[in-house]
């Protein structure tokens, strides 16, 4: 192993020790109480199967059956989920191919951020990952089940699956993708012409005919964001198939897959051959195998608060040090948009997940020796899968690149660190991804221009005013005043003002998510205005360093002059309608900090 990698994951094991010892303690209790159902009285158990047919009645009397859970996040308004609208039929004949049986135990909401980005409701965008755990944990909680198949892949919708699903962490459980849409326009010509449009050069119609090009059909969005940022972290912590990730839609292949899928977690269930609860795939390993992924491909910002709120869940306790420290010594080995040019078609064509895996568990980067859904070992996520003559099965996946400007050997490295950076000084703690800034870009140091709502910057710009350096501060931003959105709006504005030849910068406690781009980002800072973070005192004018090349972020004013300074009173405005408002108004002071996973307090501590 690399001596990095190796000392991060002793230190999180030396950390979580108690935490852990606790969860696995829970999780054995649960696990050798038997099949759940034995439990049931005549009556809960009758509501439990009345709407099955009658040979799956008998199966679940018998005990002697594996029963699965079907947790979905369907919905046909988010392209990425629409394709589950037939997965629960198709799960369930699969499962009785091998003698089980497959309810459907809970729909989960999922929310898109491409609908809601700068509109009412964006602030129940990251609230929303509570209600899914919750609402996970709500369906596995009937005891009727022996397994799950999770059925999810955007922003918060993964992360809420996973949490939820480790407080019943005695349960195997694999996760089953949908994969992502066909390649449209190139996802560098659409920021073009949003720019364009900031600019006033061209009109709504032809950003319209762009978007609509980009995103245009069922499947996940093609660009590195969130969402696949899920599904590779996902694959390379064993909670999926090998090499299912990125397999499109309407692939026959992508069906292959989800049957194998459904039979598989049947396998892993106490009724099967090889016993395997999710609670114990997710491990200290796993985690910083799922991190070292993420930092070599240049994934989501996103994932510093989720992966750092799911490890939690199973007694694991990551910080962003650890984030920082391993991304000194991985390499960035992919290059995505917006880290590239290429999208998450192309990297799977290039070699994607079976070569990625390869290559980092070669260097001794990702550790080999952990429990996955598709056996012990990682090093089956080396193949990939195809079809022989109707028949699935797994292959040695590409030893060598076929695009080395998308997929690069960790000995050719895009560049030697993963581009993720932890920044500290006098305003507190933020993340930067530079994966995708030009080294000219990294150090800013300029005049702060300093607003409290995203939707305030474009009136500023279009007046003349921002054509200079600076360093915009969007200040009461973070989970407890206002849910934490993303602040997307900025990004063509900001971009235009650098390729005018400008020094710019972002800061905030608010947040950019995996569509971080060439810009540079200092995002989640932390402690946030709400909370007495140095950020609600910055001014118009004061000078600001942002160097994520030494890390540093400092508010260069004198400690005298600060110490006279009143904090700027945080806007606790929420914009959401209807009840959306009251379910953020009653749960805002419970989020915690983002460099904590910004978890709602009351939801995780009190029922995972």
């Amino acid at each position: 192993m690399h001596s990095v990698v190796q000392t991060v994951t002793d230190r999180i094991i030396a950390r979580s020790q108690a935490s852990r010892a606790q969860y696995l303690a829970a999780l054995d209790e649960a696990k050798n109480s038997g099949v759940h159902r034995s439990s049931l009285s005549c009556g809960n158990l009758a509501h439990g199967f009345a709407a099955c047919k009658p040979d799956e009645k008998q199966s679940i009397k018998a005990l002697t059956k594996a029963n699965i859970g079907i947790v979905t996040a369907f919905n046909d308004m988010l392209s990425a989920h629409q394709p589950y609208e037939t997965y629960p039929d198709l799960l369930k004949q699969a499962c009785n191919e091998v003698g089980s049986v497959a309810q459907v135990a809970a729909g989960v909401p999922a929310m898109c951020d491409g609908v809601t980005q700068g509109q009412p409701g964006m602030e129940l965008s990251l609230l929303s990952r509570e209600v899914i755990a919750m609402s996970t944990a709500v369906g596995l909680s009937h005891n009727m089940f022996d397994g799950a198949l999770l059925l999810g892949i955007c922003d918060k919708i993964v992360p809420g699956l996973l949490i939820g699903a480790l407080s019943f962490g005695h349960l195997p459980m694999l996760f089953v993708p949908a994969g992502p849409m066909k390649s449209g326009i190139p996802n560098k010509e659409k920021a073009r012409i949003r720019q364009q449009f900031a600019q006033g050069k061209v009109d709504r119609s032809a950003l319209l005919e762009a978007e609509s090009a980009s995103y245009h059909s069922a499947g996940t969005c093609t660009f590195y964001g969130t969402a696949n940022s899920n599904q590779l972290m996902l694959e390379v912590m064993g909670l999926q198939l090998p090499g299912s990730s990125f397999v499109n839609p309407d692939d026959p292949l992508r069906e292959a897959l989800n049957k194998t899928a459904a039979k598989q977690v049947c396998r892993l269930t106490q009724m099967g051959t090889q016993y395997t609860p999710i609670g114990e795939v997710v491990n200290e390993k796993s985690i910083v195998n799922g991190i070292v992924a993420l930092l070599a491909t240049g994934g989501s910002t996103n994932l510093t608060m989720h992966i750092v709120a799911a490890a939690r869940a199973a007694g694991i306790i990551v910080n962003w040090d650890d984030f920082s420290e391993l991304s000194d010594a991985v390499p960035l080995i992919a290059r995505v948009y917006p880290n590239g040019h290429a999208d998450i078609n192309h990297f799977h064509a290039a070699g994607g997940m079976a070569f990625l895996v390869r290559e980092l568990l070669d260097a001794g980067l990702l550790h080999e020796d952990v429990n996955t859904v598709a056996g012990y070992g990682l090093r089956k996520y080396t193949q990939e899968p195809r079809l022989i003559d109707g028949e699935l099965t797994w292959v040695d996946g590409q030893v060598d690149s076929l695009d080395a400007e998308v997929l690069t050997k960790v000995s050719e490295p895009f560049q030697a660190n993963g581009g993720l950076k932890l920044l500290k000084g006098n305003l507190g703690r933020a993340v930067i991804k530079v994966s995708a800034v030009q080294e000219q870009h990294r150090i800013v140091e300029a005049p702060a221009v300093v607003i409290d709502d995203q939707n305030k910057l474009d009136a500023i710009f279009k007046a003349g005013e921002l054509d200079k350096d600076c360093v915009v501060v969007v200040k009461g931003q973070g989970p407890k005043a206002v849910g934490m959105p993303e602040l997307h709006k900025l990004t063509p504005i900001l971009g235009t003002l650098q390729d005018r030849g400008f020094k710019v910068a972002l800061l905030t406690d608010g947040r950019m998510s995996g569509a971080s781009g060439k810009v540079p980002a200092a995002i989640h800072l932390t402690p946030e205005a709400l909370d007495g973070g140095l950020i609600a005192k910055v001014q118009n004018g004061d000078m600001i360093r942002v160097d994520a090349k030494t890390g540093e972020l400092t508010l260069l004013v004198s400690e005298s002059e600060i110490a006279d300074r009143e904090p700027e009173k945080v806007d606790l405005r929420s914009t959401s309608y209807g009840m959306g408002r009251e379910l953020f108004g009653a749960l805002r002071s419970n989020l915690s900090s983002p460099e904590t996973g910004a978890r709602c307090t009351s939801a995780i501590d009190e029922n995972y």
